[in-house]
């Protein structure tokens, strides 16, 4: 499954939620040096979703702030709510 997510860093927060173009926003205080903010980025996403880190890496975008996500877990109903739910969708 991919997944496409905007990464804003130095947020004050650490937050997932809220779409931005049909892309998932995630909010990390990781600084975008280094692959700071996308590695803060990725554990955020699996940490929404309730999927382990391991299964989240990233497809395309590590030094862009746009980025493909791959999600190593079969779609679900209860896990395409939940992506609904953050992107706050009300369907």
């Amino acid at each position: 499954m991919r997944l496409a997510i905007l990464v804003r860093p130095n947020a004050s927060k650490t937050a997932v939620g809220g779409a931005h173009d049909d892309t998932l926003v995630v909010r990390v205080t990781a600084p975008a040096d280094e692959g700071r903010a996308t590695a803060a980025a990725l554990a955020a996403v699996a940490d929404a979703l309730g999927i382990p880190r391991r299964s989240v890496t990233l497809a395309r975008g590590a030094t862009s702030r746009r980025k493909l996500l791959d999600l190593a877990v079969e779609p679900s109903p209860m896990l395409e709510e939940r992506l609904q739910q953050l992107r706050g969708d009300t369907d």
